[in-house]
């Protein structure tokens, strides 16, 4: 017949012995798992040459004077007369705008978009204390 009142009793202690050799076999290879990825790097050319990247520097007077490098430009007209003079100059160029803290702030956006038309994109905003 069969006893209700008995409970069964697990053994654990095989399950523990297992897998404290899967920890150990696993302890010992990891070392020497090596995940390796290909990369193809492009060739270097040692003909290119550094060439030194010339800074304009544009300064906004209160009374919206503007000189390029310290040469006068008109406020009117400046998107045009700008996109002429910075031929001369690598795209690449670092323009640096500094403005009195007078003007509006359309003023001063106005010349950085005759900047950025005629083409140079790395533009800074100076500042004073």
């Amino acid at each position: 017949m069969f006893d209700w009142d008995e409970k069964p009793e697990l053994n654990i202690t095989p399950l523990v012995d297992v897998m404290l050799v899967l920890l150990a076999v696993l302890m010992v290879i990891s070392p020497n798992i090596v995940y390796e990825e290909l990369i193809n790097l492009p060739k270097g050319s040692a003909q290119t040459e550094v060439k030194e990247k010339k800074e304009i520097e544009i300064v906004i007077t209160d009374s919206k004077r503007i000189t390029v490098n310290k040469k006068p430009f008109e406020f009117a007209t400046f998107s045009d007369n700008f996109a002429l003079f910075s031929n001369q100059f690598s795209k690449e160029s670092v323009v640096r705008i500094s403005a009195d803290h007078r003007l509006e702030y359309g003023d001063v956006m106005g010349v950085m978009s005759g900047v950025k038309h005629a083409g140079l994109t790395n533009i800074s905003l100076a500042t004073s204390n």
